[in-house]
């Protein structure tokens, strides 16, 4: 089971709790929609900006998130790289 969250309103004049709550849940943009995990976290989040998100419930199951390396990580993956094809040519 998932939660189909969508931002139906804008959060524009809303307190910074409800723009750091609207951002934990990963919606960006007015219209954007996300798959969630339903869970009580999440259900707390959707019921503290109710008024802003529609919400669904799905009976597939959410992705699970990417993890991403941080920025450093990844430019100096990039240099090293460059570095190899360097010395093979």
């Amino acid at each position: 089971m998932a939660l189909k969250v969508k931002l139906t309103k804008s959060y524009s004049g809303s307190s910074e709790d409800m723009l750091a709550t609207i951002k934990g849940l990963g919606l960006k943009k007015f219209g954007d929609e996300r798959l969630l995990k339903d869970t009580p976290a999440v259900r707390g989040m959707v019921f503290k900006v109710k008024h802003l998100v529609s919400l669904e419930t799905v009976s597939q199951e959410a992705p699970a998130p990417k993890r991403r390396k941080p920025r450093k990580i990844v430019a100096r993956d990039r240099a090293l790289e460059r570095l190899a094809a360097k010395a093979k040519a």
